[in-house]
């Protein structure tokens, strides 16, 4: 195999340049040493390729080939390479169809595992994993684990199976997985999920404040009876439009109003400073009609709140009379 006139040559001080591929590894033809592929490859990079890799590459295709036939005609290998080849896409893509994923669950099924698992389980399984992986995919072998945690978290609590034997089957059907990489798995994508739900329960909080603020707002300014403002408009009808007109620009004004100016403060109240901050932006003669007092009789909050809320509307939005 090595050349007689490099034998006592020191592998250290060779040179690699005659490299040939023999029984599956890459061996030093003067120095007798086998290669890894990081060596091999930076040889032929540098000094180009010196010895036929082509030839032996289609060589150890075909042997590989041979021992894939012989071992497929095995009925049982059979199976489980047909079973294995149905996941070959499924982790590639987050915008996936979901239906290898669904393979594996049925694959599963067929194993007695997961027999649970409704159309309401399989569309928050999908769910889950569609999420995480859009924003959270590493690698095949991660996406995976992933999926087979998500499946084991939802039919853990409504079936007797343990989870080693839920691990057993996934084994069977091509994953390398254990009982540390499942809990550990689970456990990323709880941490995960909890920072998704406190992101998104800011936003349903702001947006619910701020539909609670629209609601009171029209209720109060519906507490105050036209009889009582009748000398500074023209008619019911001036008067029930007035009252559309400041609706909508409470729309303007809290798309204009962040969360965090909003969550310290009792809402009722800040409804009730909101009222007469949109009245001063009235022309003056409608202006008259929403005085404090008036404003604290639908309210039920004392002119003093009334004051204080508006004075904090001022700082946010500036003058009331600058509104458009």
């Amino acid at each position: 195999m090595n050349n007689p006139n490099q034998s006592n040559l020191d592998s250290n001080e060779c040179s690699h340049k005659h490299i040939k591929q023999e029984g599956g590894f890459l061996v030093c033809q003067d120095c007798g040493l086998i290669m890894d592929d990081r060596i091999a490859f930076e040889n032929y990079l540098n000094r180009g390729s010196a010895y036929d890799y082509s030839e032996s590459q289609r060589d150890y295709e075909r042997q590989i080939k041979k021992l894939d036939i012989k071992a497929k005609q095995d009925p049982s290998i059979a199976r489980k390479y047909n079973k294995i080849k149905t996941l070959e896409k499924w982790y590639r893509d987050s915008e996936t169809n979901f239906g290898q994923q669904k393979k594996t669950i049925d694959l599963l099924k067929s194993n007695q595992i997961g027999l649970n698992i409704d159309h309401t389980k399989f569309i928050e399984i999908k769910r889950r994993y569609l999420a995480y992986n859009k924003k959270h995919r590493k690698s095949y072998q991660n996406m995976v684990i992933i999926f087979l945690a998500i499946v084991w978290m939802e039919i853990k609590d409504t079936t007797n199976i343990r989870i080693e034997h839920f691990i057993e089957i996934c084994k069977e059907i091509g994953h390398k997985i254990n009982k540390k990489m499942i809990n550990n798995a689970t456990e990323k994508l709880l941490d995960t999920e909890k920072k998704w739900k406190k992101l998104k329960s800011t936003s349903e909080i702001e947006k619910k404040i701020k539909e609670k603020i629209k609601i009171v707002f029209q209720k109060n300014l519906n507490n105050i009876p036209f009889e009582q403002v009748q000398d500074h408009f023209k008619s019911i009808d001036h008067y029930n439009n007035n009252k559309l007109e400041m609706q909508l620009l409470v729309d303007d004004l809290l798309n204009q109003i962040d969360y965090e100016d909003l969550r310290n403060h009792n809402y009722k109240a800040f409804t009730a400073g909101l009222i007469y901050y949109i009245a001063q932006s009235l022309q003056k003669e409608k202006r008259k009609a929403y005085t404090q007092r008036i404003i604290e009789e639908a309210t039920k909050f004392s002119t003093t709140t009334i004051r204080k809320k508006y004075n904090i509307l001022k700082e946010l939005l500036g003058e009331a009379k600058e509104i458009k």
